[in-house]
């Protein structure tokens, strides 16, 4: 009797093991289906088994596309971290195309009964301002950057918020912020400052701080971004009793986005520092304090620096300051050649987006448009999407059939993001 019961119960559980083995190769087949598939694949959402909701989110991730975010957004606070992981980078490649081939899902390894994923300490994207996220998906990264499956699955979640520009989990990530996990709260921060919201800058203020050098480097250059000009007697704290050059460098640079007159003997003084980083800081917080005064030092840095960096930042300096001409040897015209050079272009790009904000700028530019490089003509499309107005759009319109199609292509994408921006 014994014996048959034995045999009845291992006789259930092959058939019950065949069943799930099924349910999976069936979910992992419907992935090569395309979206037609994709009702087929929603009973397999909320299966009981890991492996058969594992195969179903990566078949999801292959459909990719708007229909596939309901069950995404079902499976972003799945229990199983991986699953939770998938589902996230699946949302956002519904919004960013081609993000799975760059996501955390991408990095993910098994180690014994846990999962580790790569995160790299620079993560520049976000979604054009234009584009519109389903509120839905925003709440439910929320929910997973508050209380997921495991702390990798939180940190993507919150690297997810800020691609996807989630102003609304921002209080999700100010309350992440309070983990004891530094990749959780790093990720925030950085979700926090791509977001740019001001209104979230003084609840960033206590990490400035913080014993651990990474999170505090990420808060100094976050309340930077964001202008958080009371957090100023921190930064400077930060500054004194810097650790090290980094820490040094980005509570210098901190200051320098603040730019108050009550750090210009500060500015001055890391001018001729032996520090390239600390050089280039201090020209740009002479650039935003605007003092006519300070203009024979930075144009005498401008001719006699030899580090392209701190070269830069005083000509930044200099065309905020006022000086716009375009001469072979002017600083505006340095900063836009530099677009054309690839490990200084973004630093050039940066630059230009704040200088163009100024009306007086960007009509010293726009001449400059006729004769300008390839490489010149596609950065100065993002400037004036960022920074443009409407006296801006005949310029991108030009550009949108320029003969060069990667100009025009990026031309009409900058012009659709400009005009979402204007009233």
């Amino acid at each position: 009797m014994k014996l048959t019961i034995a045999l009845a119960l291992i006789s259930a559980l092959a058939f019950a093991q065949q069943d799930v083995k099924q349910r999976a190769r069936t979910a992992h087949d419907l992935g090569k289906q395309g979206e037609d598939a994709i009702p087929k694949l929603l009973p397999y959402v909320s299966d009981t088994d890991i492996s058969v909701r594992l195969e179903t989110v990566k078949s999801l991730d292959d459909i990719g596309g708007p229909k596939t975010i309901d069950p995404l957004v079902r499976l972003v606070n799945d229990p199983d971290p991986e699953i939770a992981i998938r589902a996230t980078d699946g949302l956002v490649n519904v919004y960013m195309p081609g993000y799975l081939k760059t996501g955390i899902s991408g990095t993910l390894q098994h180690v014994g009964t846990s999962i580790k994923a790569k995160f790299s300490d620079s993560n520049d994207q976000v979604i054009e301002s234009y584009v519109d996220v389903r509120p839905e998906v925003i709440t439910a990264l929320g929910t997973l950057v508050k209380r997921g499956a495991g702390t990798a699955a939180r940190a993507n979640a919150a690297r997810a918020i800020g691609i996807l520009r989630g102003r609304a989990a921002i209080p999700d990530l100010i309350e992440a912020l309070h983990s004891k996990d530094d990749s959780v709260m790093f990720e925030s921060l950085s979700a926090i400052e791509k977001i740019r919201d001001p209104e979230a800058a003084p609840r960033i203020a206590f990490l400035i701080r913080d014993l651990e050098e990474k999170i505090q480097i990420a808060a100094l250059s976050t309340t930077g971004i964001l202008l958080n000009r009371e957090a100023a007697p921190d930064v400077r704290d930060a500054l004194q009793h810097a650790r090290n050059a980094k820490v040094r460098k980005a509570a210098l640079t901190a200051l320098a986005m603040l730019g108050a007159p009550a750090d210009h003997a500060i500015f001055l003084g890391y001018l001729s520092d032996k520090d390239d980083n600390l050089r280039s800081a201090s020209a740009e917080g002479l650039g935003r304090i605007k003092n006519p005064a300070d203009r024979a030092a930075l144009e005498t840095n401008f001719k006699n620096e030899h580090k392209m960096g701190p070269r830069l930042a005083s000509a930044f300096a200099l065309v905020s300051l006022g000086t716009v001409d375009t001469g072979e040897f002017s600083p505006l015209r340095y900063l836009i050649n530099t677009l054309n050079v690839r490990s200084y272009q973004g630093v050039a790009l940066a630059y230009s987006v704040e200088l163009a904000r100024d009306i007086k700028v960007r009509l010293a530019i726009y001449p400059m448009l006729p004769r300008a490089t390839k490489d010149e003509k596609i950065q100065l499309c993002t400037v004036f999407a960022r920074s443009g107005d409407k006296d801006t759009l005949p310029y991108l319109e030009t550009l949108s059939v320029d003969p060069d199609k990667e100009v025009a292509t990026e031309a009409v994408r900058c012009l659709r993001t400009l005009r979402a921006r204007l009233p």
